[in-house]
Order: structure tokens, then C-alpha cells, then sequence
């Protein structure tokens, strides 16, 4: 449970803080070239590596079902921002 939370928690500071500052700041000052879709992408490879990383970890300690929350959690986080990167 805690892995989940911290997963949760991550996600929303890279979907929040990251994408969603990074896109009203680009909308604030037209001046400068849009960076969110940059900043999803690179949240995205975070995520996926960490899904990589933690899910593969704990399904090779052979513990299934929270290697397979982390790679769900994280992998839906991944896609949640290659989401609004090609959207953006």
C-alpha cells in the first residue's frame, strides 16, 4: 500500500506541478515556445522506467500482486501523459 501511494503521489506531481504549470506558463507568455509536451514526454520515460524498475523488481522477488499494481499504476500514469503530450 505504501509503494501504491507513493506511485499515486508521484503521478499527480508530474501530471500537475509539471504538465499543467509548464502548459499555463506557455499559455501565459505566447512568447516563448511550448514546453509541456516536452515535460509530459519526459514524465512519461519517468514512469515507465520506474514501472520497469519497481514492478519488474517485485515480480522477480516473487511477489505478483504488487508487482502488478506498480506496472498498472505506473503504466497508466505513463500513458496519461503520452496522452496529453499528443494532445498538446
Amino acid at each position: 500500500m505504501a509503494l501504491l501511494a507513493i506511485d499515486l503521489m508521484v503521478i499527480a506531481w508530474l501530471v500537475i506541478i509539471q504538465y499543467e504549470v509548464s502548459s499555463w506558463a506557455d499559455n501565459y507568455n505566447g512568447g516563448n515556445p511550448p514546453s509541456a509536451s516536452k515535460e509530459a514526454l519526459r514524465g512519461m520515460w519517468l514512469l515507465a522506467a520506474g514501472a520497469l524498475v519497481t514492478g519488474g523488481g517485485l515480480l522477480a522477488l516473487g511477489w505478483r500482486t504488487p508487482g502488478l499494481v506498480e506496472l498498472v499504476a505506473l503504466g497508466v500514469g505513463a500513458g496519461l501523459l503520452v496522452y496529453f503530450a499528443a494532445r498538446g
